[in-house]
């Protein structure tokens, strides 16, 4: 760059700013100018930009620019969540008080790619403002957690090149906003990497369809030992999973639930209405419409979650593997609290067990009530 006069008097002069140069260390720290007027105006270079005296420079006979982007998209995203504390307050950023409510953050969600990206910024901002004394945690999240990639149904990832990218509004029109959350969060693990299968859809529909179905027939007060059970298994179950994040393995519960229920002669309210508030935060449409057809005027939001028994909750049969020297060669449904006497029965009857035990003495026999039957032959 070798300008022949001062660019801020207009003479004839050019500075290439696509050639950065670093900042002497003896300059730093640059101090950026005071401003009156803060507003962007219609240079997209910013406010510093009508600096002139501050922006342009002369090292060694020639002229240079200072950047004058000093707060990219980077700077607002990466403290969003400090100022969604208390977004109107109009003088500081966020009161202390605010802060202490709310804050560290619980729970981060972001992909892989996330984490070299918005993640390491916000940290290492948050960091700043922590040996600035303007936060209180070192650390502004607790946990994180990083989804699976949604892959094409050609098992590559989405691209428009690629031509198989799957557009959820074209999902919402044919099946429901509600269809298309249960079938995400019921393609598998949260952090597994996971195909798109639009023809599977139909099954999160049939569930759809027999939940809506069973929630909307006559109900009575009167509920069967069987159901209650199977009630509390569920809302344990559908809880403890959605505290897990694996949200796959609550629906499944759900559907089982509900197939029970649709095998039934009567409807037990009480089992609807907690059925109701567990597929909430996956079929959220749906549920407020079932709960206003139970009869409830506000939203469902509002409710206190269902509350399981764990006495009721506690599988009276369970299901337990045969081994055979170690290996599984069966199972066996036992009750909870079967003597080893009626274990080993049970276990000798089980399919295949018998057989794999034909011309061998049994010279122990190992029962762990709730966990394993074991034969030891030779």
């Amino acid at each position: 760059m070798d300008p022949a006069g001062d660019p801020r008097r207009g003479t004839a002069h050019r500075i290439l700013f696509d050639q950065p140069i670093p900042v002497d260390e003896s300059e730093l720290p640059l101090r950026l100018p005071d401003l009156v007027d803060f507003t962007p105006g219609e240079d997209p270079a910013g406010p510093l930009a009508r600096v002139g005296d501050w922006r342009f420079f002369r090292r060694d006979g020639r002229w240079f620019a200072r950047e004058t982007n000093t707060m990219p998209q980077w700077a607002g995203s990466c403290w969003y969540y400090l100022r969604f504390l208390d977004p109107a307050n109009d003088d500081q950023p966020w009161a202390m008080d605010a802060y202490d409510a709310w804050m560290p953050v619980d729970l981060y969600v972001g992909g892989a790619e996330h984490a070299v990206l918005h993640l390491l910024y916000a940290r290492f901002w948050h960091k700043v403002l922590f040996d600035l004394g303007h936060v209180r945690n070192p650390e502004p999240f607790l946990k994180l957690v990083h989804q699976g990639t949604i892959l094409g149904e050609d098992n590559e990832r989405m691209s428009k090149s690629r031509g198989n990218v799957v557009n959820p509004d074209d999902i919402v029109r044919e099946y429901g906003a509600d269809a298309l959350r249960l079938y995400e969060m019921f393609m598998g693990p949260l952090e597994a990497v996971k195909p798109w299968q639009t023809s599977q859809i139909q099954g999160v529909v049939r569930f759809r369809d027999r939940l809506y179905a069973v929630c909307r027939q006559p109900l009575v007060d009167a509920m069967d030992d069987a159901t209650r059970r199977l009630l509390h298994r569920t809302i344990r179950k559908v809880s403890t999973d959605i505290d897990a994040l694996a949200f796959n393995t609550a629906i499944s519960a759900l559907m089982v639930f509900v197939n029970h229920l649709a095998h039934l002669s009567a409807m037990p309210r009480e089992a609807v209405r907690a059925l109701v508030l567990l597929v909430s935060p996956f079929a959220p449409h749906v549920a407020e419409e079932l709960w206003r057809h139970l009869g409830h005027a506000g939203s469902l939001a509002y409710e206190a979650w269902p509350e399981w028994d764990e006495a009721l909750a506690v599988d009276d049969v369970i299901e337990l593997p045969v081994q055979v020297n170690g290996k599984v060669r069966g199972r066996v449904h036992l009750a909870r609290d079967a003597s080893e006497a009626d274990a080993r029965v049970a276990a000798l009857a089980a399919d295949g067990i018998e057989a794999r035990l034909a011309g061998q003495a049994v010279r122990k026999f190992v029962y762990v009530p709730g966990q394993v039957v074991n034969f030891v032959v030779g």
